[in-house]
């Protein structure tokens, strides 16, 4: 197994949460930043008119922010993943011993899963049980598990995990994601405009010749955050449905059992998993029980209704 000790893989993520941070909010700026440039170039962003709203070009505004942010997010995912992560890339060809059998493992399952192009394989040092798919597409993308999973887990439920990841690139969730995402953003932006707009509108005192530009963007910045909130109900659905999905395509390619194993693995061992970065939360492979309106915020179902789904052969 893949040897690491616990108070250096716990050093070692102390010091990585400050990196995934940075590089985090580095990323979104200069992402933020090309695509404003970009949509002032076109003039893309100029919706306001004398009359009133341009719904056609605030349209195009808002698919370009929502879209465009989301398909850059997609390009950049396997990088931003890497560098966020830690992750220490295995070259096919170098690889001895575990490391040598973690990439045949990924790469026999990815041929079972009709994959042209195998994955890149990969390890980061954390003492959480996590790993993880991403990548543009399903030729250009990269499975990563974590030292706490290796250490933790069975050769078999290990197995059964990484048919789980395999799965997701079989599946195209990378894409499927950020295609709902970016859709979601775009009608949360075009919504909070209208809606900002037309409160300013309202507002404003008889005086005024046009609606408050300090008010309208306050309330703008309001809505933003209210309707990408609520927006994420509906992607997070989405990412539950795949789970199952994937779940379902682990059992194929790496057996029934072992996808069972993995995931009551990780029910024994779902303390351990780390919490504190809510931005790489969709990157989890086990999500803590959720009840009521939380539920509607989980990336991931519960782990028992993901086992009891395999067992009776969904």
């Amino acid at each position: 197994m893949w040897q690491v000790t616990l108070v250096a893989a716990k050093r070692g993520f102390l010091m990585q949460g400050f990196k995934r941070i940075f590089l985090f909010l580095l990323t979104n700026i200069l992402v933020m930043a090309t695509i404003s440039i970009v949509t002032s170039v076109l003039g893309l962003n100029r919706y306001l008119t004398a009359s009133g709203i341009d719904y056609p070009t605030l349209m195009f505004f808002c698919l370009a922010w929502g879209m465009g942010g989301a398909l850059i997010s997609l390009l950049l995912s396997k990088t931003m993943a890497k560098a966020m992560m830690g992750v220490k890339i295995i070259e096919p060809s170098r690889a001895t011993g575990y490391e040598g059998q973690l990439v045949q493992r990924v790469h026999r399952l990815a041929k079972a899963a009709g994959l042209g192009r195998m994955p890149e394989v990969g390890v980061y040092m954390s003492p959480e049980v996590n790993a993880f798919a991403t990548g543009p597409s399903r030729n250009n993308s990269l499975v990563a598990v974590s030292s706490g999973l290796l250490e933790r887990m069975s050769d078999s439920e290990v197995e059964g995990v990484l048919g789980h990841e395999v799965a997701h690139i079989a599946n195209g969730d990378m894409v499927t994601m950020t295609l709902i995402q970016g859709v979601v953003n775009a009608f949360a932006m075009f919504l909070a405009r209208v809606l900002a707009y037309a409160l300013s509108n309202f507002m404003r005192s008889d005086d005024d010749e046009g609606p408050s530009f300090m008010l309208s963007g306050l309330l703008v910045f309001v809505f933003d955050i209210l309707f990408t909130f609520l927006g994420s109900v509906v992607v997070c659905y989405f990412s539950r449905t795949r789970e199952f999905r994937a779940d379902a395509g682990g059992a194929r390619y790496a057996g029934r059992d072992r996808m069972i194993g993995a995931l009551e693995a990780l029910r024994r061992v779902t303390g351990l998993v780390d919490d504190s970065q809510p931005a790489m939360a969709t990157l989890k492979i086990a999500a803590k029980e959720g009840r009521s309106l939380a539920h509607l915020f989980m990336t991931h179902p519960p782990l028992e209704q993901r086992i009891e789904r395999l067992r009776m052969g969904r």
